[in-house]
C-alpha cells in the first residue's frame, strides 16, 4: 500500500509531547499586559528580511503536509492604480506572467508545473485586486531541484513577463470570457454596489476585470509600461513556507534567484485614493431580472485602523463578539413565525487599503424588502438603545474561547497554505503576526474581561449617519428610494423615543439527552491491520469502525450509511419525501429547534448533519475529541426524535422553496441544465425539475414520517470514525449513544443493496447537438458536451480508477486547445457521473463524462468541433509521454496530500465498505482497492490510455454524444436583421445552478473582498 514514510523526527516523538499538546491549553498561562503596550512588527516564526534592491521575504519551516512547499509572489500593485486607457491593464498582466515570459514561451510555465504535479487552478493561481496581486504556487519539493525551479518561476513573474503583440493577442480571449463570465446577474449587483460604496474615489471606476474596449484594443506598449513602472522590487515579497530542513539554504535559493535584479534607482512612490465618507445615507433600488431573489445589503464605511497594541487586539475580539452575537439574533428572527427574511449576516472587511466596511445582507421573499430592511435596521438599533445581555455575550465568549483551543492544538498542524495567507497580509496590509501561542494567551487573558457593553458599541457603525449605502435587489420592482427613506426615518425616530423594546431571550435546556441512554455492548470485534483499524459489531446490528490518527489534534469525523433513499419512492410520494430533510431541519432534527440548539452548543465544536440520497441515507459529524461525547448525543437524537411538521415550520419552508423555484425559473441557466438533465436521462420524475404545482402537493405529514424512518433502525447502518480518538474514552461513548439507539422490533427500512430500484436512465444512442435559447439581460453562452460511459463488471476495479485519470487528461488536453492554443475560453471543467445503476455488486456500471466550458456564442459550436477533434485524435494517437507523465504526478502528490488527511482516510474506508468487492471485510475491500490504483499506474502509458479512452468512452467519440448549448434569445427584431453583423457586445456567464435563494446572502458578502482571479481557483 502506498503509505507516506513518516518522518523521523515524527517516529521519535515521545508520549509525553502528545500529551503536552492536547492538555496544553487549559494550563496556559496567562499574560501580563499593558493595553499600550505595542504588538510586535516583526513576524513571529519566520525567517524575515530583506535584499540589497529592496525585495522583502518571508521564509518558514512547516511540516503540514510533508513535502510540500506554499509559495508567493505579492505585488503592492492592482487595478487602482491605472491611467483611463490601462483599466483591465494589471489584470493582463497577471494572465501574461502564465504565458510568457524571457524563459518560458507558450505557457510553458503552466506546463513545467503540471509536469511535477502541480495541478493548474489548484495549485498555479494569482489573483488580481484594487490594491494588490498575488501570484501563489503549491508545490513538491521531494526533488532537490524542484524548489529551486519553482522560486525561479516567481522571478520570471517579478520582472520577466513578455509582452509582445503575439502573446497579448493570444490572451486577450481568455481575459475576454473572463469578462464575460462576470456578466451574469450575480456580477452586475456586485459591480453597480461597488460603484455605488466607492462613489466619489478612484476605486469606483478601477474594477479589477477592466473595460471591454481596453481589453479588446490595448497595445503591447501600454501593458509593458504599466509592467515596468509599478513591478517594482521595493514594492514586493517573496514567500515561502514548507516541509524544509533548513530555512537559510531556502534564503539563499531566493538571492540566487533574485539578489542580481534592479530596481528602479526612483521607484515609483504607490499613491493612496481617499474614499470620501458621507454623513446622508446612500440608497439604491436595483432591479435584477435574474436575480436569485430579493435581498437587503445595508454597508457603512468607517477607516480601516491598524493592528499596533494590546488594545487593538482587545477591540478586535470585541467587535467578532459583536458579529457573532448580532448573527445569532438574525438567525433566531429568520427562525420564527412570518420572519421577515429568510436568512440575514453581518460582518465586517477591509475594502480597500483604506476603508472598512460594516456589512449586513439578508435575503427574503419577494415584496419583502421593506419589511427585512426595518427588521435589520431595528435590531441595530436595539443593540444600540439596549445593548446584548449578559447571556448571549457569554455565549459568544464561548464560541471564541472554543475556536481558539482548537487553533492552539492545531498549531503545530497548520496547513502551509494558512500560513502564507498571514504573511501575505503582514505584506499587505501590516497586520502583526504574534504566532499562535501568543494569541492563544492574549484571549485567555482579554476575553473574559470583554463586558456586554463593550460589545454593543460596535453598533454605533451601524448608524445610517455613518458613510450608509442601503441597497435593494429585486427581479421586479416593488420598493423606491423614498419607501427606504421613510423607513431609516422610522426607525430613527423609534430610537430617539425609545420605542423599541429590549431582546427577549429564549429559555435553553442544558442537557442535549435529558435521560442517558443504557449502553450497548460489542457483540463481535475484529481488527483490520492494514489501516489500522479496528471493527465493532453492536448489540443492536450497528457497525462501527474507527482509524486513531495524528493528522489534526482537535479533529474527529464520522459518516454513518445505509442503503435505501429516495430511489424506492413512487412518483405519488417523491416530491413530498424529498421535502423530508428540509421541513426536518426547519422543525429540529435532534429534538431542538435550530435556534434553540445553536445556543446549547456554544463553546463546543460539534456539528451533525443528515442527508437522503437516491440509494443511501447518511449523517455525518465533524467535532473536537472533547466534544466526541455531544456530537454523539446529537447521533442518538436523530435516531429517537420523532418529528411532526407544525403549519409555522412549514409555511417557512415553503416560502423558501417557492422562492427559489422562482429564482431558477428567472436564471437563463434554469432552461439549459433542464435540457441537458432530460435529454442524458430521460423524461423521469427522479430528473425532473420541481415546479411550483409540485410544492404544492407536498404531504408534509408524510414527508416528517419517512424522514423519521430514513434514521430510526439503526442495524441497517455502518459507522466510519476517523481522527484523534483515544479508544479508552471514544469506545465507551460509542457503546452509550450508538450501541444505545433503540432497535425496532421489525425493521424499518432495511434493504439488500443488490435488490434497490435503479434510477431511470436511457442515455440516447445517437449525436444530439441541440441548442436552448434562453431570454438574458446580457447574452450569455454555455457548452455541455457529454459521452456515455459503460464499465464492464470484470474489469470495474481498474477501470473505475482508468476513468479518474482519463478525466483529468481530457480536462488538460482540451484546456491546452481551446485556451492556450485558440484562446477562446477561460476554463473547462470535467466531471464524472456513474450513478446510472443501483449500487449492485452484479452488473455494469453505467454513467456519463461531461466536458462544459462557456464561450462567445458565435463560435461555440466551432470548439465543440475542436473539442471533438481533440478528444478524437487522442483516441486515435494517444497522449503524449509528457502528458501521461503529468497526469500521473498530479494524481500521485493529491495522493500523497490525502494520506495526511482525516477526511481522505474517512472516505476511502467508507468507499470500501460500499465497494462492490465488499463481502464482510473492510480491510480487504481498501486493499483490493488501493491494488486497482497502484495496477492502473502501472498500466498507464500512451497506449493504455489511448485504449482506455476506445474502450470507455464511444469509438470514435464522434460517433454517440450530446452537445447542449445555451444561447441568448434573440429579439424578433434582431432575428429580422440577422443577416447584419450585430455590433451589440456579447457576454456569457459560467453556467452555475442557483439552488437556493440563501445563496443572496453569501452573494452579498461576498462582494466586499472584491477581486477577480485570473485563472481558476
Amino acid at each position: 500500500m502506498d503509505l507516506l514514510p513518516a518522518a523521523a523526527a515524527e517516529a521519535a516523538s515521545s508520549e509525553m509531547v502528545k500529551k503536552q499538546r492536547k492538555s496544553g491549553f487549559r494550563s496556559l498561562k496567562l499574560v501580563n499586559v499593558d493595553m499600550d503596550d505595542v504588538l510586535p512588527e516583526e513576524p513571529f516564526g519566520v525567517d524575515y528580511g530583506r535584499l540589497e534592491n529592496g525585495l522583502t521575504y518571508y521564509v518558514r519551516s512547516n511540516p503540514k503536509p510533508r513535502m510540500r512547499a506554499a509559495l508567493a509572489l505579492a505585488v503592492k500593485a492592482g487595478s487602482v492604480l491605472e491611467e483611463e486607457e490601462e483599466r483591465g491593464v494589471a489584470h493582463i498582466v497577471e494572465h501574461l506572467a502564465f504565458s510568457a515570459t524571457t524563459n518560458y514561451t507558450n505557457h510553458d510555465i503552466v506546463k513545467f508545473l503540471e509536469s511535477i504535479g502541480a495541478e493548474f487552478g489548484a495549485c498555479q493561481n494569482a489573483v488580481t485586486s484594487a490594491d494588490e496581486t498575488v501570484y501563489e504556487l503549491f508545490v513538491p519539493i521531494d526533488k532537490p531541484e524542484l524548489l529551486s525551479q519553482a522560486i525561479s518561476v516567481l522571478a520570471e513573474f517579478s520582472t520577466e513577463v513578455r509582452v509582445s503583440m503575439d502573446d497579448l493577442e493570444k490572451e486577450r480571449g481568455a481575459v475576454m470570457e473572463e469578462y464575460r463570465i462576470n456578466r451574469n446577474a450575480n456580477g452586475r449587483m456586485q459591480d453597480a454596489h461597488w460603484i455605488l460604496m466607492m462613489e466619489g474615489s478612484k476605486y469606483a471606476e478601477r474594477l479589477p476585470i477592466g473595460l471591454e474596449k481596453v481589453i479588446r484594443t490595448v497595445s503591447p506598449e501600454i501593458v509593458k509600461q504599466f509592467y515596468r513602472k509599478w513591478y517594482d522590487l521595493q514594492n514586493m515579497c517573496v514567500i515561502a513556507v514548507g516541509d524544509f530542513l533548513d530555512t537559510q539554504v531556502v534564503v539563499d535559493l531566493i538571492k540566487a534567484h533574485f539578489g542580481h535584479k534592479f530596481s528602479a534607482s526612483n521607484p515609483p512612490v504607490i499613491p493612496s485614493f481617499p474614499v470620501p465618507s458621507h454623513e446622508e445615507p446612500r440608497f439604491s433600488c436595483f432591479v435584477e431580472s435574474e436575480a436569485a431573489g430579493s435581498a437587503v445589503m445595508i454597508s457603512c464605511k468607517i477607516p480601516a485602523e491598524e493592528l499596533k497594541t494590546v488594545k487593538d487586539y482587545q477591540d478586535l475580539l470585541a467587535e467578532s463578539m459583536f458579529f457573532h452575537a448580532l448573527n445569532q439574533r438574525f438567525f433566531k428572527l429568520s427562525r420564527k413565525k412570518d420572519p421577515p427574511y429568510f436568512s440575514c449576516s453581518a460582518a465586517a472587511d477591509v475594502l480597500v487599503c483604506p476603508i472598512k466596511a460594516y456589512i449586513m445582507t439578508s435575503s427574503c421573499k419577494e415584496k419583502g424588502t421593506i419589511e427585512a430592511l426595518q427588521s435589520m435596521l431595528t435590531e441595530v438599533a436595539r443593540v444600540r438603545m439596549h445593548g446584548f445581555s449578559e447571556r448571549e455575550i457569554a455565549v459568544v465568549r464561548a464560541l471564541l474561547m472554543s475556536e481558539i483551543e482548537s487553533a492552539y492544538l492545531e498549531r503545530d498542524q497548520m496547513q502551509s497554505t494558512s500560513l502564507r495567507d498571514e504573511y501575505l497580509q503582514h505584506f499587505l496590509r501590516n497586520e502583526p503576526v504574534v504566532g499562535i501561542e501568543y494569541e492563544a494567551q492574549l484571549h485567555k487573558t482579554l476575553l473574559p474581561y470583554i463586558t456586554a457593553s463593550e460589545v454593543s458599541r460596535y453598533s454605533e457603525n451601524f448608524m445610517t449617519s455613518r458613510s450608509c449605502v442601503i441597497k435593494l435587489i429585486e427581479p421586479h420592482a416593488t420598493a423606491t428610494v423614498d419607501d427606504l427613506k421613510a423607513i431609516v426615518m422610522k426607525i430613527n425616530s423609534l430610537e430617539e423615543e425609545s420605542g423599541i423594546s429590549p431582546w427577549d431571550d429564549e429559555h435553553i435546556p442544558e442537557e442535549i439527552v435529558s435521560t442517558k441512554p443504557n449502553s450497548g455492548s460489542i457483540v463481535q470485534q475484529f481488527e483490520h491491520s492494514n489501516i489500522s483499524a479496528t471493527e465493532f459489531i453492536l448489540s443492536n446490528g450497528m457497525r462501527v469502525c474507527y482509524k486513531c490518527t495524528e493528522f489534526l489534534d482537535d479533529q474527529v469525523l464520522f459518516t454513518g450509511f445505509s442503503y435505501g433513499g429516495l430511489s424506492e419512492l413512487p412518483e405519488s410520494e417523491y416530491f413530498s419525501c424529498s421535502m423530508g430533510p428540509t421541513i426536518a431541519g426547519e422543525i429540529g432534527v435532534f429534538g431542538y429547534r435550530p435556534s434553540v440548539l445553536m445556543d446549547m452548543l456554544a463553546g463546543k465544536r460539534a456539528e451533525v448533519g443528515s442527508k437522503l440520497g437516491a440509494y443511501m441515507r447518511t449523517f455525518s459529524g465533524d467535532c473536537s475529541p472533547t466534544d466526541l461525547e455531544t456530537a454523539l448525543q446529537l447521533v442518538y437524537q436523530l435516531f429517537t426524535t420523532n418529528l411532526e411538521p407544525g403549519d409555522e415550520d412549514v409555511n417557512i419552508v415553503m416560502q423558501m422553496a417557492e422562492e427559489a423555484v422562482r429564482a431558477q425559473e428567472r436564471d437563463p441557466y434554469t432552461a439549459f441544465a433542464n435540457r441537458v438533465r432530460e435529454l442524458n436521462y430521460g423524461n423521469s420524475y427522479f430528473f425532473r425539475p420541481i415546479k411550483i404545482s409540485d410544492l404544492q402537493k407536498v404531504d408534509p405529514f408524510k414527508a416528517c414520517q419517512f424522514f423519521n424512518n430514513c434514521f430510526k433502525d439503526p442495524s441497517t447502518f455502518t459507522v466510519v470514525i476517523v481522527g484523534n480518538i483515544d479508544p479508552a474514552i471514544a469506545c465507551p461513548l460509542i457503546l452509550q449513544y450508538l450501541g444505545g439507539i433503540p432497535r425496532p422490533l421489525e425493521p424499518i427500512l432495511s434493504f439488500n443493496r443488490d435488490e434497490l430500484k435503479g434510477l431511470p436512465f436511457t442515455f440516447p444512442s445517437t449525436v444530439i447537438r441541440e441548442v436552448v435559447h434562453s431570454p438574458m439581460v446580457e447574452a450569455q453562452c454555455s457548452v455541455q458536451l457529454c459521452f456515455p460511459v459503460e464499465l464492464k463488471n470484470e474489469n470495474i476495479m481498474e477501470d473505475v480508477h482508468f476513468v479518474g485519470f482519463l478525466s483529468k487528461l481530457l480536462e488538460t488536453k482540451i484546456l491546452q486547445v481551446l485556451r492556450f492554443k485558440h484562446g477562446q475560453i477561460y476554463s473547462v471543467g470535467v466531471s464524472v457521473f456513474l450513478g446510472g445503476n443501483k449500487p449492485s455488486r452484479i452488473g455494469n456500471v453505467r454513467g456519463d463524462i461531461s466536458i462544459n466550458f462557456s464561450c462567445d456564442p458565435e463560435i461555440s459550436s466551432t470548439l465543440v468541433d475542436l473539442a471533438l477533434d481533440e478528444i478524437h485524435r487522442l483516441q486515435e494517437e494517444g497522449p503524449s509521454d509528457d502528458d501521461v507523465l503529468a497526469i500521473l504526478e498530479i494524481e500521485q502528490r493529491a495522493h500523497e496530500n490525502g494520506l495526511q488527511e482525516n477526511f481522505y482516510w474517512l472516505d476511502r474506508i467508507l468507499r470500501s465498505y460500499q465497494s462492490r468487492i465488499y463481502s464482510g471485510d473492510v480491510g480487504v475491500s481498501f486493499q483490493v482497492q488501493d491494488e486497482g490504483r497502484s495496477k492502473v499506474r502501472k498500466l498507464l502509458t500512451p497506449l493504455t490510455a489511448q485504449l482506455a479512452l476506445r474502450r470507455i468512452l464511444p469509438f470514435p467519440c464522434t460517433k454517440q454524444y450530446t452537445v447542449v448549448i445555451l444561447m441568448p434569445q434573440a429579439s424578433r427584431l434582431k432575428r429580422l436583421k440577422s443577416f447584419i453583423k450585430s455590433g451589440r457586445n456579447h457576454y456569457c456567464s459560467d453556467a452555475k445552478f442557483l439552488a437556493s435563494i440563501a445563496g443572496l446572502t453569501v452573494v452579498g458578502l461576498s462582494l466586499w473582498r472584491y477581486s477577480r482571479t485570473a485563472l481558476r481557483s
